[in-house]
């Protein structure tokens, strides 16, 4: 019920009591009394227990100044108020409380209004009528306190929808764009490499250097058909779609190839028997931004040695280079690193990397096959 149709149906309850008690009496102090009690039931709902003291007090004088007591038309505004108390009220105590009022008020009614002696009855019958109501309007407050809170919880289980669907989102972004680092960082690296030792290879045999250009081309149409695809999904409104075409670890002997195109003498030990999409393409990524990093990092006589294989319920991945007569860099911690150890993070698993004591970098990641 609306703020209006409630102050409406209040205000007509007030104006019954006042019509009860101008068809009843013409006494003017009734008046007065009936007056109080309808401007106060005008506030029930705001000040249910304030209202309750302010009617029960207006009954008590009217037992007080009255010669005889009897109950008035305008009493109608005691149960009315014991029910506002106990369906409005901030704490279900308040209703005790007004009932402790009422029951006072009975005891008063029935021992002092009752000449025969037959109190109990008078009590009884008052009793019982004021308990119906007073349940009456605990069953309300109960279905109203139950409805609030379904509307709370319902609202509640939205809002943790709308966050954890947004939640989604940027973690899938954010992968996305760490997919996009890698494929910008192998393919750029390979590219530069072939480029810079396509100069050379041209002027020293033209089929070779040619050769070295479709490398290139072929490199650079790779990245750019996954960088394509990359936006088209940061584009779109729901960047978890199934269509993503995932790398995987039947990708990993082209990528291999693709680097010894590139110039690196690379090896690739591959046992895997089966494995979660999840896992092979992080395995995927891992194996490209290492040699990423082997290309860029480790020298041209380098040596790298890649080795994928399960063991003990998990996939072990495992980069191994020779660092070359350059020997290995002492910074190469960057985004690439970064990249690998939040992926091998996500999925519960142990990464690591760091320069070999004989030369060279090692990078190792274990993920648990059972990962989500």
């Amino acid at each position: 019920m609306g703020r209006r149709p409630s102050w409406l149906f209040d205000g007509l309850v007030a104006a019954g009591v006042l019509a009860l008690t101008a068809l009843g009496s013409h006494d003017g102090r009734a008046v007065l009394l009936a007056s109080a009690m309808a401007v106060a039931l005008l506030f029930r709902r705001r000040y249910a227990l304030l209202v309750m003291g302010v009617v029960g007090a207006v009954a008590l004088i009217q037992v007080l100044i009255a010669k005889h007591v009897v109950l008035q038309p305008y009493d109608v505004a005691i149960p009315i108020a014991m029910y506002s108390v106990v369906k409005y009220g901030r704490r279900l105590i308040e209703g005790f409380l007004a009932a402790a009022v009422v029951l006072v008020g009975i005891v008063i009614v029935a021992v002092g209004g009752t000449a025969d002696g037959l109190w109990w009855r008078a009590g009884l019958f008052y009793t019982a009528v004021f308990a119906g109501i007073w349940l009456s309007a605990y069953v309300v407050r109960t279905r109203r306190v139950y409805v609030a809170s379904l509307e709370e919880r319902a609202a509640t289980l939205e809002r943790e929808r709308r966050h954890l669907a947004e939640i989604a989102v940027a973690h899938e972004r954010t992968t996305i764009a760490r997919e996009m680092h890698d494929v910008v960082a192998h393919s750029l690296a390979v590219i530069i490499v072939q480029a810079d030792g396509g100069r050379y290879a041209m002027a020293a045999s033209p089929s070779a250097g040619s050769q070295v250009l479709e490398t290139v081309a072929a490199t650079a149409r790779d990245a750019l058909e996954e960088m394509r695809r990359l936006i088209d999904l940061l584009r779109s409104d729901d960047p978890s779609s199934e269509e993503r075409q995932m790398r995987g670890l039947d990708d990993l002997q082209a990528l291999v190839e693709r680097a010894r195109q590139a110039g690196l003498d690379v090896t690739l030990s591959l046992d895997v028997a089966s494995c979660d999409p999840t896992v092979g393409v992080t395995a995927y990524r891992l194996v490209q931004e290492a040699l990423t990093n082997v290309i860029r990092h480790a020298g041209p006589s380098a040596r790298c040695a890649v080795t994928v294989a399960t063991a003990d319920g998990a996939l072990r991945v495992s980069i191994v280079d020779s660092g070359g007569s350059s020997g290995p860099p002492s910074d190469r911690v960057g985004h690439g690193l970064v990249g690998m150890r939040e992926r091998t993070a996500v999925l519960g698993g142990t990464f690591d990397a760091g320069p070999r004591a004989g030369g060279g970098w090692r990078v190792h990641a274990v993920l648990p096959l059972g990962s989500p």
